[in-house]
């Protein structure tokens, strides 16, 4: 494969085969650009996700959706109204097809290009806006290759422009709470941390609209976790990573491929094509990272089985420990010896300030108000011509364990190495602040 390229091009990923790590220019890891009174956005991909962040971004001061992209204009149109609705003037609107995105980079006047769209056109789609000058910010994960995560670095650094990864976990309330425990050392020196994306999607991905249309697709041709920044996201900010610490290797193991097939024999007709599909995904991954500075990580990924949902979320420190899901804490001195204490008991004392000063305006929005507090923050910054909470390096670095988890199945669970996406500079970028409204 050939560095620079797109995730579409990038199609053997199942391929065990290392993809060479290049070393371009290097760049600051706190880019800024500069501020903006208003932050002119378009929308690309406005499906369910997509719809949400649109129905944030109109409540949020300071930015206006300017164009919106979808291949169903059905989708464009309900955007349209509700911009207009809102009193905005209507957008410029792209609906002709898959790259239509290319079109609407080339020729509208605006600061960022968002977009929501299935995992494939991330990369092609924050390559084309930062090509024409651009901003950019994609759903999760950022790229499904390494070649891609070079790519999206590379075009970051050359061109100045933010490219950031919209990881909604890591604004939840208790994972912001014990980022906030963390700073303020309550747990002693971090050591471990766990997380995962453990989430029943059989029913989803077998349905005619939706994810069910291109989600199942990857389980055909993916063997390791091609999910793996809900739960990797809020412990890599508590372990520092790209930030005093980076991901040094991996090793990853898959179950058995079961569920899915299960699934459509037992929930398709007779006669259905879904019957002879073929997957590969297994049903479990568990991949484990070593830091560079020694810490371990824990990373699940299950998708395709009955089960309660859960993202695991566990930071153990030398003082005590924080486990999610149900979400309590024990930290040596405090409470009763050997007994777990409740999470929602420690919220006056560590909660957030962020959480604190927005959870009112943010109340009602996606998965809880965190979509929101997301999507209010990477505003805040772009108008204040700060550092974005996330920026291109950890895109990057999360989304390289999709690639790396699947070459290190395909050799029996050997070890393999990430890049340094920094190249050396995360030892001595300072740690994520604690943030405010």
């Amino acid at each position: 494969m050939k560095l620079g390229g797109t995730a579409i091009a990038a199609g053997a990923i199942g391929t065990p085969d290392t993809v060479a790590a290049v070393q371009p220019q290097a760049g600051p890891t706190a880019f800024a650009a500069a501020p903006m009174e208003t932050v002119r956005i378009a929308y690309v991909g406005i499906g369910g996700q997509g719809s949400s962040h649109v129905r944030n971004l109109l409540k949020i001061p300071g930015c206006r959706i300017t164009a919106v992209c979808d291949i169903r204009s059905e989708r464009t149109d309900w955007a349209t109204k509700a911009i207009t609705e809102k009193g905005d003037p209507a957008p410029a609107v792209y609906n002709k097809g898959p790259r239509d995105f290319e079109r609407l980079c080339e020729t509208e006047d605006l600061d960022l290009v968002y977009n929501a769209t299935p995992w494939e056109w991330h990369v092609p789609i924050m390559l084309a806006a930062m090509k024409n000058g651009k901003h950019t910010a994609t759903e999760v994960p950022a790229a499904m290759t390494i070649e891609d995560c070079w790519a999206i670095v590379e075009s970051a650094e050359k061109l100045r422009k933010h490219c950031v990864l919209m990881e909604n976990c890591n604004y939840d309330q208790m994972e912001m709470m014990v980022y906030n425990m963390v700073r303020q050392g309550a747990f002693g020196e971090m050591l471990h941390a766990e997380g995962g994306y453990l989430h029943d999607l059989r029913a989803i991905k077998f349905a005619d609209e939706g994810e069910g249309l291109w989600r199942r697709e990857w389980s055909k041709k993916l063997n390791g976790n091609p999910y793996p920044t809900h739960g990797l996201g809020p412990i890599a900010n508590c372990l520092d990573i790209n930030r005093g610490d980076r991901f040094d290797y991996l090793v990853s193991m898959s179950s058995p491929s079961r569920g899915l097939q299960d699934w459509a024999q037992e929930h398709t007709p007779p006669d259905s094509p879904k019957r002879k599909e073929k997957y590969v995904l297994g049903d479990v991954n568990a991949s484990l990272i070593k830091t560079a500075r020694g810490r371990t990580i824990l990373v699940e990924h299950c998708t395709n089985l009955p089960r309660p949902y859960s993202r695991i979320h566990m930071v153990q420190g030398t003082k005590g420990l924080f486990q999610g899901y149900p979400n309590r804490a024990y930290i040596e001195g405090r409470g009763k010896q050997d007994e777990w204490q409740d999470a929602a008991a420690l919220l006056e004392e560590f909660e957030h300030p962020l959480w604190k000063e927005i959870a009112a305006i943010a109340k009602g929005a996606g998965h809880g108000g965190m979509d929101f507090i997301e999507d209010y923050r990477l505003v805040k910054c772009l108008r204040e011509g700060q550092p974005t909470d996330m920026n291109v390096y950890d895109a990057a670095g999360l989304s390289a364990v999709v690639h790396l988890s699947v070459q290190s199945v395909a050799k029996k669970s050997a070890a393999v190495d990430f890049p340094d996406f920094t190249r050396g500079r995360w030892q001595h970028t300072p740690p994520l602040a604690i943030v405010h409204m």
